[in-house]
């Protein structure tokens, strides 16, 4: 053994001598438990330092070891500078707190490590949301229960000097992450700013009733195209996906009041379309009485023009003739004006001639068509026939 008894005393592996009687020496050669001896100490680490010295080729001295060491601490330094893009990100490398100037794309990418380098790695697909007007407690819908109202935001003034309390919410996400990060030192309270003024200017041009009722679309296309248009003259480098009204409505203090001028106003629009469907009915139909009766009345005039032309004319045909030929036309005038007055009268015919009986008799058929046309009568009856000198 290496420590195998020499001249009838144990010595340890160290080489201290024993003692006699049978007690146990200590490791460090000292009887008794004592303390080890420091050449002992000197010679075992200059063993040990040879045994490592021939373990390595070539036997390398003290510099070369420290420049393997250092060798080694570089390649650790040199790979902590690999770095991984996600689907939803885009890195920005930095060297020296600069910017290298391309966003890097999703992937294994490698760059300097700190305290040369850095890596930022944004989420560029994430919506973001700000809410204006209330901060809700996580549901996302505004004057919830577990809501509380910002009146300092939300109330705003319409363009015909109303008060009215707006809450919205705009969605928004980063389109250029290098933008994002250094041009601007707090966007997403910049946002909400530029979203309020935005909204503010666009309420300021609007009628109370239009922002209650059938201009909510309309507001929120217009605020999202304004506000898109703000952040890029800032060079934000955000994309405005949505900005969306929840509730418009009366501030609390004046709703009930409010409500009561709606009502009156609905009242009023009530009863102007009554009267409007009333004059649509009256109106026209007055109007076609109207040009009736001025329709008729030129007829009439047409008449009776056309009648005395008529009459004017015949006249004077009558005239003409007669100047032409007065005898005839005078018997024609005489025996025209008899038959004018004599055809409903009743006549008896007596011939005055020679061997003449006086009466002549003759049918009376229009008086024999008058007594059949009575009702309650039979066969007509004779007529009385008359005579005279």
């Amino acid at each position: 053994m290496p420590w195998s008894d020499q001249g009838g005393g144990g010595q340890g592996p160290w080489g201290g001598g024993g003692s006699g009687g049978g007690r146990g020496n200590s490791p460090w050669g000292r009887p008794g438990g004592g303390g080890p001896n420091p050449k002992d100490i000197e010679d075992m680490l200059r063993r040990s330092q040879q045994r490592f010295r021939s373990m390595i080729p070539g036997g390398l001295g003290g510099p070369k070891l420290v420049i393997l060491g250092l060798l080694a601490l570089l390649g650790l330094w040199v790979a902590n500078g690999l770095y991984r893009v996600q689907p939803n990100q885009q890195g920005i490398e930095m060297v020296f707190g600069r910017f290298t100037g391309v966003p890097t794309e999703p992937g294994l990418h490698w760059n300097w490590p700190a305290p040369i380098g850095d890596i930022y790695l944004p989420n560029v697909t994430l919506e973001n949301r700000i809410e204006i007007g209330f901060r809700s407690s996580g549901d996302g819908s505004a004057r919830s229960s577990g809501s509380r109202d910002v009146p300092e935001e939300s109330q705003m003034i319409t363009g015909d000097e109303n008060l009215v309390d707006i809450d919205f919410v705009v969605f928004w996400r980063i389109a250029d992450a290098s933008k994002y990060l250094f041009t601007l030192r707090d966007p997403d309270q910049t946002v909400k700013v530029a979203a309020e003024a935005v909204m503010r200017d666009i309420i300021g041009g609007t009628r109370i009733q239009d922002a209650l009722t059938d201009r909510r679309g309309p507001i929120e296309s217009e605020a999202q195209v304004q506000l898109q248009g703000l952040v890029d003259e800032y060079g934000a480098g955000i994309e405005i996906r949505q900005v969306q009204l929840l509730d418009v409505d009366p501030p609390n203090q004046v709703i009930d009041a409010f409500n009561e001028v709606s009502r009156a106003k609905q009242d009023l629009e009530r009863m102007k379309n009554e009267a409007e469907a009333y004059r649509n009915d009256v109106v026209p139909r007055a109007r076609g009485e109207a040009a009736q009766i001025v329709e008729q009345a030129d007829a009439y005039r047409q008449e009776v023009v056309n009648r005395a032309q008529g009459d004017g004319n015949r006249f004077d045909s009558v005239y003409q003739a007669y100047r032409q030929s007065k005898d005839i036309t005078t018997q024609r005038i005489y025996l025209e004006t008899l038959e004018e007055v004599l055809k409903n009268v009743n006549k008896v015919i007596i011939d005055n001639g020679a061997g003449a009986s006086g009466v002549v008799p003759y049918l009376p058929l229009p008086e024999i068509q008058k007594r059949l046309s009575k009702p309650g009568t039979g066969a007509a009856s004779r007529p009385i026939q008359q005579g005279g000198n």
